[in-house]
């Protein structure tokens, strides 16, 4: 049986607090981490092993493409993650979820599909939806 490697964490360079809402779609690189709320996408730059961290007051309302996502809180969107998905015990997903490895904890909930995605598709389909550059 292969061992799966435990997940390093890229530095993380934004913040986003837990009184804080942001209404429209964000782009990031490197590490993010999230105790607010984001209404609209979330994209991770492709090739800068973005992670998203959501924590338990954590909560995305719109689609989210990462290489990887630990989450503790909560996505009302499809998520798309290029390299890994960790669902901690609180998380709570209403969308379908495309996935190259998943870990799932007891109480985690997805309420959609799960899809298992070869490093291949994802990284064309990733290629296919690269967000414009904000001006």
């Amino acid at each position: 049986m292969a061992k799966i490697k435990k997940l390093k964490m890229p530095q993380i360079l934004t913040v986003v607090g837990v009184d804080t809402v942001i209404e429209g779609d964000l782009v990031f690189s490197a590490g993010m981490h999230l105790d607010g709320t984001i209404k609209g996408n979330v994209h991770g730059r492709p090739d800068t092993d973005a992670t998203l961290v959501v924590s338990r007051t954590g909560r995305v309302e719109g689609d989210v493409t990462v290489d990887n996502l630990v989450l503790d809180g909560t996505i009302i969107g499809d998520v798309r993650a290029c390299n890994r998905v960790e669902l901690a015990t609180d998380a709570r997903i209403a969308g379908t979820v495309s996935y190259r490895l998943l870990e799932m904890a007891m109480g985690a909930e997805v309420n959609g599909q799960l899809v298992h995605v070869e490093e291949e598709q994802c990284a064309a389909a990733a290629a296919s939806e690269e967000p414009d550059e904000a001006v």
